[in-house]
């Protein structure tokens, strides 16, 4: 079964270094994390896999890489100004800060009563852009990828020729000065975002809606997800975003409880009217913040030949979540019988941060070594991903260590390796632990069949 607490994740994660504590030899820095040698390799499997699902197997998205620093004049008009903000109290007894939509009236510390009234607060980080921090230039660091994407659709639409439906994918990292991070990677202030605008013809909205949804629930189980641990959450009217017409959130069982993992918003036309300029010529549905700033009609022309302001499918979920969410589900803990047994990661293997670790029955031996290395080096021109040489000299504890990683495959180079024609190796399978001999002429096939 997957993870139950927290704390075995957090655990394998430091000590098997997929995630680190910020800063942490000084104490660390509240809701900010970095990926170690493990932790980098798996993220970045994951957005290579959404990236890959997004842009390269459609025929009708294009990809998009924009910068962190927001013009402030983006964030106004989106409405992020206005409206991006969570309602604070804090405990005048205890000096507690917390959300006041969270906790019923009481300090969940301290028990008390006694608190302030409710304020907004900023969840936008604020920066100066210039040399002389005077508060008259300054910029923010987005709080989501999302809005570069409609502020560019002009340029993309110009440059690719695209018609209607088409998607704009990006991803990034995002900022948001959380009140209260928590749930390890779940909730952070620096976070890595993975976005998808679906630009659709007005009226087609519903449509699509469902296509994505049904899309997207399907991408999770194909990394791994068990349709039983997910759930399909409609966001009630009243509590939508200011900017959404409809949103299903795909939740997962965490193990701190069923929570968001990727949100599905039918944002229809409030974002590129938003941006646009001659609001008043666009036949808009959405009530728009006035905007005499923007020098580009955001529309494009229908099958009619009639300009329109396209609708907005956006598919958004957060990559650390993810990674969160594949960890959880992949974590399990075997009992081998005799007393034995083994922590093994069960990632997909198109995930796995390590896909094959090279191992020699013997580190000393010269002979081994070298052909540890050769096959090392001819693995890695497969291109199947991370090659790992396993030089530790205990052939249980490697065995015990890669089941932990996720490591798919582990290939053992031993004396029968170099004393006997045709060269072969031991395969040892992660899942199942049954090994078989191959013959080193066959790894390529049998890799590239394997993984691809």
């Amino acid at each position: 079964m997957p993870a139950t607490t927290m704390d075995q994740l957090v655990s394998l994660c430091k000590r098997r270094g997929f995630i680190f504590q910020n800063a942490d030899i000084y104490g660390g820095l509240q809701g900010v994390y970095d990926y170690g040698p493990l932790g980098v390799e798996l993220k970045n499997n994951l957005k290579a896999a959404w990236w890959r699902s997004m842009v390269y197997e459609r025929d009708d998205v294009e990809g998009l890489d924009s910068a962190i620093l927001t013009n402030q004049k983006v964030l106004h008009y989106s409405g992020h100004e206005d409206t991006f903000s969570d309602p604070m109290v804090d405990c005048k007894k205890c000096k507690g800060r917390f959300r006041a939509d969270h906790i019923n009236g009481k300090c969940p510390n301290c028990g008390s009563t006694d608190l302030t009234e409710p304020r907004p607060f900023n969840l936008m980080f604020k920066t100066a852009i210039g040399p002389v921090d005077d508060g008259s230039s300054f910029g923010y660091l987005r709080p989501e990828t999302a809005q570069a994407i409609f502020t560019q659709f002009k340029n993309v639409i110009d440059s690719t020729s695209r018609k209607l439906p088409f998607g704009i994918a990006q991803i990034g990292k995002s900022f948001r000065n959380e009140i209260t991070p928590r749930n390890f990677i779940f909730r952070v202030r620096e976070f890595e975002q993975a976005e998808l605008e679906f630009f659709i013809e007005p009226g087609e909205d519903e449509k699509w809606h469902e296509i994505w949804k049904e899309n997207r629930i399907q991408w999770w189980i194909d990394q791994g997800l068990k349709k039983e641990h997910m759930n399909i959450y409609t966001t009630p009217k009243e509590d939508l975003a200011h900017y959404a017409k409809a949103c299903y959130d795909i939740e997962y069982q965490f193990p701190h409880g069923m929570e968001e993992l990727e949100g599905i918003a039918n944002r229809t036309d409030y974002d590129l009217g938003n941006h646009t300029k001659a609001q008043e010529e666009m036949n808009l549905t959405s009530h728009c913040h006035k905007n005499p700033d923007s020098t580009q009609k955001l529309c494009i022309m229908d099958d009619n030949n009639k300009w329109v302001v396209p609708f907005v499918i956006e598919p958004s979920m957060g990559i650390d979540r993810g990674v969160l969410a594949v960890m959880t589900e992949a974590y399990t803990e075997e009992d081998l019988g005799e007393g034995n047994s083994r922590i093994v990661l069960k990632l997909k293997k198109h995930l796995a941060p390590i896909k094959v670790a090279v191992i020699p029955l013997k580190k000393n031996n010269e002979q081994i070594m070298s052909k540890c290395h050769e096959i090392k080096k001819n693995l890695l021109k497969l291109g199947i991903g991370r090659v790992a040489l396993e030089n530790t000299g205990n052939i249980g504890k490697a065995y015990r260590r890669h089941d932990e990683i996720g490591t798919p495959l582990c290939i053992t180079v031993d004396f029968e390796t170099i004393e006997q024609q045709p060269e072969s190796v031991t395969i040892r399978d992660r899942d199942t632990m049954e090994q078989h001999r191959v013959n080193i002429a066959d790894l390529p096939n049998y890799l590239r069949e394997y993984f691809l």
